[in-house]
Formats: structure tokens, sequence, C-alpha cells
């Protein structure tokens, strides 16, 4: 890439919330002013990793943007459960009410299993992803470092599967919801959702790659304001906490970490040094994120999918503007409110 600085992305997870990060991510590829290290990501974000990757190495940036595209458009006008019209234009978000078939589906994860409701195991994201991902070029390819989170179920611990180990399961792995989908086998291990251990991971960026910029891209509302009261809102709250926590655990580690290394006199290991130079960044969308509910992210409406990417694109336009002069130099996010 001709470009004037290098970052690597960490992108999180939020299903069909992860056109919001398409969106990121075409405007970054559009301004050309960055480099591309490493990119880590869970569920959403792993799947915009992979595709961002598959794209890059075919064509450049125009095809990393054309593969997303691609990627994006086919589920939101391919996937069987879809949502009540409604006419959001492009620049709002709304929360549709979603039809009785998919409420239904809903109730009944509550009572029955994926194996249960899904026997045949029918997934129609594991067909888009074969036909648009060249899973073997992916895995030769060495101008991007991938990073994907999944979640053993046997050990309730984190999985980080990278170029070499890419598949179309370890994808589906990171996206699978215990709810809604039966666990994915890779090499006799069970795997549910990477974001229930990592959402993003960071450390993979710090320990195998050199830019000094991390840039994460967020789903999940950092902070909500009021207390929830309703059974409803209760169970919102939980899912966006279980989702994020282990994020914000791996930002205290790393405040610590790099708060220690800042105040030690001398710096001899590599990873000390690392610290020191590291940089990180955060673009997110709380106040949007905040108006949507859990249930939109199973929206594939192709409205619903347009917005979430103009929002992206705006989003990131504006985070270029205020903090591009900052990269390599300095964090735009400040780590030590992590600090005790």
């Amino acid at each position: 890439m001709s470009t004037n600085k290098i970052v690597s992305l960490a992108l999180q997870g939020g299903g069909s919330h992860g056109a919001f990060t398409w969106g990121v991510l075409d405007r970054l590829l559009e301004d050309g002013r960055l480099g591309l290290e490493g990119i880590s990501g869970a569920s959403a974000g792993a799947m915009n990793a992979a595709v961002m990757a598959q794209g890059y190495i075919q064509d450049g940036r125009d095809g990393a943007r054309a593969a997303l595209e691609r990627f994006w458009t086919s589920l939101s006008t391919g996937a069987p459960l879809d949502y009540i019209n409604t006419d959001a234009a492009p620049a709002v978000i709304t929360n549709p009410t979603p039809m009785p078939g998919m409420q239904a589906l809903l109730a009944m994860t509550r009572f029955f299993s994926p194996t249960q409701l899904n026997p045949l195991d029918i997934n129609p994201l594991r067909d888009i992803l074969l036909e648009q991902v060249d899973f073997e070029r992916l895995r030769r390819q060495r101008e991007l470092k991938l990073f994907i989170a999944a979640t053993q179920v046997s050990t309730g611990t984190l999985k980080i599967f990278r170029n070499a180990d890419l598949s179309v399961e370890v994808l589906l792995a990171s996206a699978c919801l215990p709810s809604l989908h039966r666990p994915i086998e890779i090499d006799g291990e069970a795997y549910w959702d990477g974001g229930l251990t990592a959402n993003p991971p960071i450390f993979p960026l710090l320990h195998a790659c050199s830019a000094r910029d991390v840039m994460v891209v967020l789903l999940h509302p950092s902070r909500r304001a009021g207390t929830p009261t309703t059974s409803h809102d209760i169970g919102q709250r939980l899912s966006e906490i279980s989702f994020s926590s282990a994020f914000f655990t791996e930002l205290s580690a790393l405040a610590l970490a790099k708060r220690e290394a800042e105040n030690s006199t001398l710096a001899f290991g590599s990873l000390e040094r690392r610290l020191r130079q590291l940089n990180v960044h955060m673009i997110d969308a709380n106040e949007l994120m905040e108006q949507l509910t859990n249930l939109s992210k199973l929206n594939t409406q192709a409205s619903f999918i347009g917005s979430l990417f103009q929002q992206g694109r705006e989003r990131a336009s504006e985070w270029l503007e205020q903090n591009y002069a900052q990269i390599g130099h300095a964090s735009t996010f400040d780590l030590g409110r992590f600090l005790p």
C-alpha cells in the first residue's frame, strides 16, 4: 500500500450492526492514507476482516471495498428471516418490529436447542462465505495478518485462529450464537461466538504486529444512560454486558501494563518498548447504538443495512478529520479511564 501511516484494526461483533463497521472500513479504504498490518475480529467483525482481506489480495483497496459491498448485499437480500418494511431514510435508523415468524422462533429458543430447531443445520451464511471467500488463498496470503476469535465450549476460553487456520468453519464458529446455532466443531473441539471471550481481541495486535497504532471499531454502546427496570431492558443490558466485559477487562489490563511500562526508568524488554509506543484509537457511535435493540442485530432489511453503512462512513469521515494527525504520535482514546 502506498500510504503515510500504518495501523492495525480490531473489529467488534454485533450481528447486522456490523454494517456500521462496513461503512467505516469503506471510508478508510476510500481515504487511502492508512495502511493495514493486522486485523482482529469476532463474529461480524471476523466476517468483515476476512471478506475485506479477500478483496484486498485480489484487487487492492477497490477490491476490498467491492468485496465488502458484495458480502453485505448478499446478507441483506438473501436472508430467509426479514423484518417488516419501514420507511427508514439512508441517514435514519429505526427499530422495526420483527415479523411474527421471527418472534416465534426467538421465543422457541428458550425451550428448544438449535439442534432441535434446525436439525438439518441450515445456515445461509455458510453458502455466502463459500461463494465469496477463497479460503485457500486467504491462508497463503501474508499481506494482512488476521486474528479471528472464537470461544471453546469445553473450557470457556478464547481461541485465536490465524491466517494458516482460516476456513469457513472458523468464521462460522466466531459468529455462532449458542441459542440460534449448534456449536461449530473444528479439530474435535466445539466453538461458540468469539464475542463471549474477546470482542474484539487486542493482544494479538500487540504481540504479533509492529504497527504502533491500534484502531478499534465498536458496535456495543460503552455506556447507557439510566438503569434498566423492565424485564426487556434488563435482558438487553445483560446481553450487552456479556458481550463487552471481556473487551473492557482487556483494556484495563492493557492500560495498567502501559502505565507500568511508561513509568519504568529503563525499558529493556521488547514488550515494554512496544507498550510505550502503543497508541489506541476508537471509532464508535454510542448515541446511535443506544437507540438500537438487541433484536435489531437480526435485522437484515436492506434499508436498515444501508442506513448503518452510511452512518459508519459519516462517523469515519468525522474521525479522520479530527484525529488523523495524531495517528503515529499519540492515542486519541484515553486508556487512563480504565485504571484504578
